[in-house]
């Protein structure tokens, strides 16, 4: 359990092993285990993944396109159990470059919106039919650099939860922050996860688990 009371369920290769490791974020209503069932399609088997369970299966209580403020103080607490989350791994020994953040629906908006908020070399980003949280013409002058970290952005193009523009906005928004961003746009898809989604995470996943392990010492 974090320290703000968020619970976590792990899967994977044992940290002290692991290559590197996933943050795995899930829907709302959704629980940790849907998205260790679905990390095991990634099929990496040198990855650590850590899943966090958001109180009563919500990281905030209204739509991700209402006013930022509607939906504190649960927003500010759920982007810090995230970077909770990558502190601990860091202690570990990972370095953020081996550090990946992947979620869905509204675990998509949040991985989106604390890597901008925390912006640095990550080893990757997922977001998988999510975009940036706010209303419309919510500024966007994040600071820092996520230089070079690969973001993944999927999602429908008539998705009735995420507009598709909140997606290209989002998109461009963390590739002015450094980001190398592939945006993938799926005709007619349901508020789902599909393949080629799972095919882009596996190899996102194995360029952060391939060569040489990298770990980071606290000095």
């Amino acid at each position: 359990m974090t320290k703000n009371g968020y619970e976590i369920a792990r899967s994977g290769a044992p940290l002290d092993k692991a290559r590197g490791a996933v943050i795995l974020l899930h829907g709302r209503g959704g629980m940790a285990e849907d998205m260790l069932a679905l990390s095991e399609a990634f099929a990496q088997r040198d990855i650590s993944y850590v899943a966090l369970q958001a109180p009563s299966r919500t990281w905030y209580p209204h739509s991700f396109l209402a006013p930022i403020s509607q939906n504190e103080p649960h927003l500010t607490h759920s982007l810090a159990a995230v970077g909770e989350a990558v502190r601990s791994l860091k202690s570990a020994g990972l370095s953020s470059e081996r550090i990946a953040l992947i979620g869905f629906s509204q675990g998509a908006c949040l991985a989106l919106e604390f890597a901008a908020r925390n912006a640095e070399r990550f080893g990757g980003v997922a977001a998988l039919s999510g975009g940036l949280i706010g209303q419309d013409g919510t500024p966007r002058d994040y600071r820092g650099s996520l230089a070079g970290t690969p973001v993944f952005i999927g999602c429908s193009d008539v998705d009735s939860h995420i507009p598709l523009e909140r997606v290209n906005e989002s998109a461009a928004v963390v590739q002015r922050l450094g980001a190398n961003v592939t945006k993938r746009i799926y005709p007619g898809m349901g508020h789902t996860v599909v393949d080629d989604e799972i095919r882009a995470i596996r190899a996102m996943l194995a360029a952060i688990a391939g060569g040489e392990k990298e770990r980071h010492h606290a000095v």
